[in-house]
């Protein structure tokens, strides 16, 4: 007996052998993706940041040198407390506007696939695209916003929007909005339309109004999607370029430089490469940990529920 059932154990292990190595076979080409796009370039970014490593000529080894600096550099730190300002302002802006058109088109009415589309139209647009046509918009002479604001009475001249910094943050955030909100709605919708349908008619016919059941059904179990789409959110505004490159360049009076924007003119315009690939290492580190404590938050929430 003991013989024969050795006998039918191998077949199984070389079964079990066969199915292991065939899916590392499907995985090879996505694994081999990620290392070559992603690990190997992150990897050697850190070994940059530990030279001083010029356009021209041979890289020095400095160590932790380009860290250190960042810790008196008075601009980065600059560029820093503006992007969380802008992070903070953007996820709650887009969420004000998606998660009530998630609500507005999860419902089945007339038109509502022509709704959905209308509102997803903006996401198919590029951001640097969606940067230049607000460009033109926010022109104090040949765009669209500053004259319906004269002809509706609201100002006594066309004012340049992108001149001063609350105009330009302004104008810059309704832009993302109507660019990002869309595609943060159809995040929220499908958490939306994933809540059984009876669970909302019994609390309906327990008597719980509409905002009961949004705060003790709804969000409850929207839970992860709401998860998802801040963590996309936040880290979409943390990785911000185009639009204060496109429609700012950074200004008013360097007002308006973000991180991304920072290592941008470090790496490319004054040529720290070394000190550049160290603020990419720093931000990458930043955007990890983030997105940690969001999942951690997720968690603990789920687990007091």
């Amino acid at each position: 007996m003991t013989g024969s059932g050795s006998e039918i154990l191998l077949p199984r292990r070389r079964r079990r052998r066969r199915s292991n190595w065939r899916g590392l076979v499907y995985i090879a080409p996505a694994m081999a993706l990620v290392i070559v796009f992603f690990i190997m370039p992150v990897l050697f970014t850190g070994w940059m940041s530990l030279h001083n490593w010029p356009l021209m000529g041979a890289s020095r080894w400095i160590g932790f040198n380009n860290y250190f600096r960042m810790a008196n550099d008075t601009r980065f730190m600059t560029a820093l407390n503006f992007t969380a300002y802008y992070t903070v302002i953007v996820t709650i802006a887009i969420f004000a506007i998606a998660f009530p058109l998630a609500i507005f088109v999860e419902k089945e009415r007339q038109f509502v696939g022509a709704y959905r589309t209308i509102i997803f139209l903006p996401v198919v647009v590029g951001l640097a695209t969606a940067s230049l046509l607000w460009v033109w918009l926010a022109n104090v002479d040949s765009g669209f916003i500053g004259p319906a604001l004269k002809a509706l009475g609201l100002v006594e001249k066309s004012p340049n929007l992108l001149a001063t910094f609350d105009t330009a943050f302004l104008t810059i955030v309704v832009m993302v909005v109507w660019k990002i909100a869309g595609f943060t709605m159809i995040i929220l919708l499908t958490g939306l339309q994933a809540i059984p349908s009876e669970l909302t008619e019994a609390a309906r016919i327990d008597g719980a109004g509409r905002w009961q059941r949004f705060r003790h059904l709804t969000l409850p179990l929207m839970r992860k999607t709401i998860a998802l789409a801040l963590i996309v959110s936040v880290t979409g505004s943390i990785l911000a370029f185009d639009q204060f490159y496109i429609m700012t360049s950074g200004g008013p009076q360097n007002k308006m430089i973000s991180v991304v924007y920072y290592i941008f003119n470090q790496s490319f315009v004054s040529f720290n490469l070394g000190y550049g690939a160290a603020l990419s290492i720093v931000l990458l580190a930043i955007l990890v940990a983030i997105s940690i404590v969001q999942l951690w938050l997720l968690r603990v929430g789920e687990e007091r529920s």
